[in-house]
């Protein structure tokens, strides 16, 4: 439910839009007796788009705080309660004359979402068993562009996509936390929350004997056990602490520089029409943009053990270069083919969370997420409240801004990320070493001097990570390269 949801409102607001301005600009008209002037019209859904991220925002922030005070469950069953309230909102808002409804049930539902994006892959990589737990977690991605596709179909004229019905569209969003409330409720909370956090012994052996279906899982207790007591001698590093820290610096501008842009999938309608298309192919197209996420999500789940990483990042934000490229030539020429290319932001999307998972090591990584939640939604509201004015200014040539950022991007992720594939996080924190210009590993505490006998190990060691680096080098050429024969042949 609670990834379902994100899903679901980026898409819905697009199918809603004609509707939801129409809306505006006759309560405008009801209340001041003149029609709604343009700009102004557009600054109102331009807030209605974006607010969401600034919800999120404050979701994400205050996050940290109820995943210690409520548990991963409790956190997730907590945030049922604003998704049910932005629903009531925004299904009412036209029967009370107000559109301010709608706007305030778009933030609600992004304190929602904020928390909800943090919370899932915790609480699923915790449960999961752990030679799974890498698909498991990307379910999470996969279970988003499915909540997009959804709204697309549900947006379709001859479903709820008519002037007499676009408000069913917002009432929706209160089927899945109720769904979630009901199933929630019957399962445990994280065994390793219960053991690590609370202490709670005999509640995290009961939580892994019905999570994993076994009744031994003295393996699973003693690992977290001894992850426990690792936690026990390492401070975490507050966000002020990981910002000043040279040790994870390029990290922390890795993980800034990366954040998806999603501005489209507010506009995608508002950008076919612009292409020249009919306005009854749109509402189909925009399906099949979605529907071809959907495939890139899963192929992303599916390649991601073997491709790497690095790889899937590089293509999709190259991709996304050539996307906007073509979308540019071809809004110039009132044709669009190519969106079905807008699928390869989701290999980036879901690859995302992944990466910043391990880039850091434990005690730097709940700051490292709340500063990728700050900047993911940031950017979020920035592009959803500024990209109707960019393309008013740009007209056709507005993508272009974005051609430069991607591309930007890739070459800096080709340049400095490392492959982190199959490498434990010491491993991935000494390849940033050199870079960072420091000489030992980063850690959250004082490394105790290294015994005489063990230096020739680290040595060789060190010399194996090298040549290590070297091959992960051409291999991410080479996969680059297959990924992109792949796409190629799946969507031309």
């Amino acid at each position: 439910g609670s990834s379902f949801l994100y899903g679901y409102n980026l898409s819905v607001v697009n199918a809603a839009s004609p509707f939801v301005r129409h809306f505006m600009n006759r309560t405008w008209i009801e209340r001041y007796g003149t029609p709604i002037e343009s700009d102004t019209l557009t600054l109102l859904w331009s807030i209605t788009v974006s607010i969401m991220a600034i919800g999120g925002l404050c979701g994400a922030i205050a996050n940290k705080h109820l995943l210690k005070v409520l548990g991963r469950r409790g956190t997730l069953l907590a945030s049922n309660c604003f998704s049910l309230v932005a629903a009531v909102l925004q299904a009412t808002g036209e029967k009370a004359d107000s559109f301010e409804m709608i706007i305030i049930g778009r933030f609600i539902i992004g304190i929602n979402t904020g928390i909800s994006l943090s919370t899932v892959p915790i609480y699923l990589g915790e449960i999961a068993p752990r030679h799974i737990r890498g698909s498991i977690c990307h379910f999470h991605s996969n279970i988003i562009t499915m909540g997009v596709v959804i709204g697309q179909i549900l947006g379709l004229p001859e479903v709820l996509g008519q002037e007499s019905r676009w408000n069913f569209l917002f009432a929706f969003i209160a089927l899945p936390p109720l769904s979630q409330l009901t199933v929630l409720s019957y399962m445990p909370e994280s065994p390793r929350y219960l053991l690590i956090d609370k202490k709670d012994v005999a509640g995290a052996e009961i939580a892994f004997k019905r999570f994993l279906g076994k009744d031994n899982v003295t393996t699973e207790l003693e690992e977290a056990q001894a992850e426990s007591q690792a936690q026990n001698n390492v401070q975490t590093i507050s966000v002020l602490g990981i910002l000043r820290s040279k040790a994870v610096r390029w990290q922390i501008i890795t993980v800034i520089i990366s954040v998806s842009f999603r501005c489209l999938l507010y506009y995608c309608s508002r950008i076919l029409s612009e292409a020249g298309l009919s306005k009854s192919l749109i509402s189909y197209m925009t399906i099949g943009v979605g529907g071809a996420g959907l495939i890139s999500c899963i192929i992303s789940a599916l390649v991601i053990e073997h491709v790497g990483r690095k790889p899937l990042l590089i293509v999709g934000f190259s991709g996304m270069a050539v996307f906007y490229s073509l979308t540019t030539v071809f809004i110039n020429i009132q044709l669009l083919p190519c969106c079905k290319l807008i699928s390869l932001t989701s290999l980036s999307a879901a690859t995302l969370p992944i990466v910043v998972t391990e880039l850091f090591e434990q005690s730097y990584r709940p700051a490292a997420f709340l500063i990728f939640g700050t900047a993911f939604w940031l950017c979020n509201f920035i592009m959803g409240l500024v990209f109707p004015f960019m393309q008013e200014a740009l007209d056709t040539y507005t993508f272009l801004v974005f051609v430069v950022v991607c591309a930007t991007v890739s070459v800096y992720l080709f340049i400095v990320l490392p492959e982190t594939k199959n490498r434990t996080f010491m491993e991935i924190s000494q390849s940033f070493a050199k870079r960072n210009k420091v000489s030992n590993v980063p850690t959250a505490q004082q490394e105790l001097p290294i015994p005489q006998e063990t230096q020739t190990e680290t040595v060789t060691h060190n010399v194996e990570l090298r040549k290590a680096e070297e091959r992960n080098a051409t291999n991410v050429t080479q996969q680059i390269i297959f990924l992109c024969l792949v796409i190629f042949a799946l969507f031309s």
